[in-house]
């Protein structure tokens, strides 16, 4: 008989991010995107991000019963440095599996709306063989460009192509194509190479050999892309489902998942500003600036003559004492505006906005590039040298900076770049053709929402609930 439980009860999703503040907040989104399609969502974060997100996330308590966000231990000291990758990753491993299989389990005993799917960031790959082992649903999420998810998914052909050895080192600094149309790369570039000793990057693509396997026993692999920025990628991984991107915008909502409390004076402040005069600069969370390179970008925005807002993070720089030049303050006056974190979709959005200086994380690049906003790419590690190969010679809606024999970007070279990027107008337009592109794909009919529909209908299925997701478009 049909149990007819089934008919009222929510579809129950775990989400589970990796540490970082830029897998948290896309993973956020998609979990209010499916709350919007009526299911049941446990956000899992490790203590330490549990209070630093709920501190700052002033609309939670806005989804009653359908959100629930928990906390699980990520077998680390209060002390201990949790950007230390390699230990990080050690501490993870070791804890947080049995601990999620606890909360999994405690869930299902007490709520009828049991979780029958994980959703787990590839970082989190144990997370999926948790999963497995209670026999639920398993869906792996990327949160960078498909294409860096491409290569981890190629390190057999990378070995046998002479790219890396069998742990994972680089053999050369060559670029190299995966497919003549996907854009060039460089082993030195992976996420497990860019991390420093040899030792860290054995340890690392030990670590990445596991999010390889987990990306292979999930059912659904999820990337918040789209087509419209990397067609090559998915055609030739066509496994790979892009749903992106996963903007709080596209629900006329705000962004959650910071760890820093947003500064709103600077949306005040760009309202003061002509249009597209102001040059928006900000590195997430991650960018780390020496006291020579610090003022040199300081003087450099300076230089440009410009207004500028420049968010300034807590441990951008190494030194806690003052950093910025003498006088510094003083001379560009209410010109420029720095503050320790802003409200980004929004800045990104305003009309004041010129250009962004940026790091080019991958949720920054799918920001700008959504509101249509021409890029000065300033990568810092990692997926961020992709993103700034995509930027400046696929897509071509920004400009890159040249380093002097000191391995620093002097203040002329950023001022000149700024100038260069404004006043070609073709950056403008090709950014604004490009945002076109990207935001028809999650309207409806688009190729991200049509692959949305299709992943909610399998897990309401999978779940026993004949359910199928509206007619509207997803994020909304």
């Amino acid at each position: 008989m049909e149990n007819k439980d089934n008919k009222t009860r929510n579809t129950h999703v775990l989400v589970i991010p990796y540490i970082a503040q830029g897998h948290v907040i896309p993973l956020l989104e998609l979990a209010q995107c499916l709350i919007k399609q009526g299911m049941k969502v446990t956000f899992v974060n490790t203590e330490v991000n549990h209070k630093l997100v709920m501190k700052t996330w002033l609309e939670r308590d806005g989804f009653g019963s359908l959100m629930r966000m928990v906390a699980i231990p990520d077998g680390m000291e209060p002390f201990e440095d949790r950007n230390d990758f390699v230990r990080s990753c050690e501490a993870m491993h070791e804890v947080m599996p049995g601990k999620l299989e606890e909360l999994i389990e405690m869930v299902n005993e007490t709520d009828d709306d049991k979780i029958s799917c994980v959703i787990a960031d590839t970082g989190m790959p144990w997370a999926i063989h948790v999963a497995e082992k209670l026999r639920i649903q398993r869906v792996i999420f990327w949160s960078a460009p498909a294409a860096a998810l491409s290569a981890i998914l190629s390190i057999e052909k990378l070995i046998s192509d002479g790219v890396i050895d069998n742990d994972g080192v680089p053999l050369h600094e060559n670029t190299f194509q995966l497919s003549p149309t996907m854009p060039s790369m460089r082993a030195a570039e992976f996420g497990w190479t860019c991390m420093g000793s040899i030792a860290t990057i054995k340890a690392l693509f030990k670590f990445t050999l596991t999010a390889v396997e987990a990306v292979k026993a999930a059912q659904w692999r999820l990337c918040n892309s789209t087509i419209a920025l990397e067609s090559a990628t998915f055609n030739m991984f066509p496994n790979l489902m892009p749903i992106g991107p996963l903007l709080a915008s596209n629900r006329l909502a705000k962004q959650a998942g910071h760890f820093w409390t947003e500064d709103m004076t600077c949306l005040e402040w760009l309202d003061q500003q002509p249009a597209c005069s102001v040059v928006y600069v900000a590195f997430g969370s991650f960018t780390i600036f020496n006291e020579t390179q610090f003022q040199e970008l300081a003087l450099g925005l300076e230089l440009t003559n410009r207004p500028f807002l420049w968010v300034v993070r807590p441990g951008l720089t190494k030194e806690s004492c003052d950093m910025y030049p003498d006088g510094y303050m003083d001379r560009i006056g209410t010109r420029g505006k720095i503050v320790s974190w802003a409200p980004q979709q929004e800045v990104l959005a305003h009309p004041s906005i010129a250009c962004f200086l940026s790091h080019c994380g991958w949720n920054s690049t799918l920001e700008g590039v959504s509101r249509g906003v021409p890029f000065l790419c300033w990568p810092y590690f990692a997926d961020q040298l992709l993103n700034q190969t995509y930027i400046c010679d696929i897509w071509m809606n920004g400009l890159g900076f040249e380093k002097d024999e000191n391995g620093i970007i002097v203040r002329d070279e950023i001022a000149g770049k700024v100038e260069q990027l404004i006043n070609d107008r073709e950056f403008k337009t090709r950014a604004l053709d490009l945002k076109e592109k990207v935001m028809s794909s999650i309207k409806e009919d688009g190729s991200s929402y049509e692959n949305f529909k299709r992943f909610v209908e399998w897990m309401k299925k999978k779940d026993g609930n004949g359910e199928t997701i509206t007619k509207t478009q997803f994020g909304q």
